[in-house]
């Protein structure tokens, strides 16, 4: 499937819920994932990257953006069981896909209940979860809890360097039109998650991502996720923090680009 045209539709998922879908560009297919209680709008800069060479299709997560809450518990399962419903809406069989942060998390799910269908699996600042996983400092995540956590989570994001030249607006922060209740409910999805036992099972090829300097999830993670996952490969962005698919744009859609064979010349 082929689609030029950038629009915006609905899928119901089995138990009633409504993801609002963004589709956009041409070629072949890529699947984005957001991060923890973010909507689509996680990935509005480092998109433009992957547009021209790519159908990039996006959807919000329940509870955030145009999407419908109202479950008693989310999971990354589910999440990664919603993705399949959008792909499902849209026709699509085959895609690959780029999931960040926790959507690193559901991309992991996605590639285990699917593996016909997904052509290539990349995994950005994330972790296999549950009792294997290297988890943040004890301070950031006290300090993250703090009632004014903004500034720091943005300093988690990225460098100072990069913060004082870009004065946003930033999407990685958070869907501010979120609930608390749904809030909360994406922090128990994500740090829930634990896909250790079933990672040997992945049968994409899998790129894995990480900044160096990243404090919300540490970057040996990814070295834990390499040595599970049987066709894993790590790139480390040096000096790079959370967001280094931002920050650290266009070298790093550069990476994921050759490793989809799309990168334009």
């Amino acid at each position: 499937m082929v689609v030029t045209a950038e629009y915006h539709q609905s899928a119901r998922t089995p138990d009633g819920a409504r993801l609002s879908v963004q589709v956009r560009g041409s070629g072949p297919v890529l699947l984005l994932l957001s991060g923890q209680a973010n909507s689509h709008h996680w990935w509005d800069r480092a998109r433009a990257d992957f547009a021209h060479d790519h159908t990039t299709v996006t959807f919000d997560y329940r509870g955030t953006g145009g999407s419908s809450s109202g479950v008693e518990r989310y999971a990354t399962e589910l999440f990664a069981r919603d993705a399949l419903t959008v792909m499902d809406s849209l026709f699509i069989d085959r895609f690959s896909v780029y999931g960040t942060s926790m959507g690193g998390r559901v991309a992991q799910w996605l590639a285990v209940l699917a593996p016909q269908r997904v052509d290539m699996l990349v995994l950005g600042c994330t972790t296999p979860g549950g009792e294997h996983a290297l988890h943040s400092d004890v301070a950031v995540r006290r300090r993250l809890m703090a009632p004014d956590a903004r500034p720091y989570l943005l300093s988690l994001m990225y460098t100072r360097q990069w913060i004082a030249t870009h004065a946003g607006p930033y999407h990685v922060l958070g869907d501010p039109t979120m609930t608390t209740t749904d809030r909360q409910a994406h922090l128990r999805a994500s740090s829930t998650h634990d896909a250790w036992d079933v990672l040997p099972s992945i049968e994409a090829s899998t790129l894995i991502l990480h900044g160096t300097d990243d404090a919300l999830i540490p970057s040996r993670n990814a070295q834990l996720l390499e040595r599970r996952i049987p066709r894993g490969r790590v790139v480390l962005f040096e000096g790079a923090r959370h967001a280094y698919f931002d920050e650290f744009r266009p070298s790093a859609a550069d990476v994921v680009l050759e490793a989809l064979g799309t990168r334009s010349s």
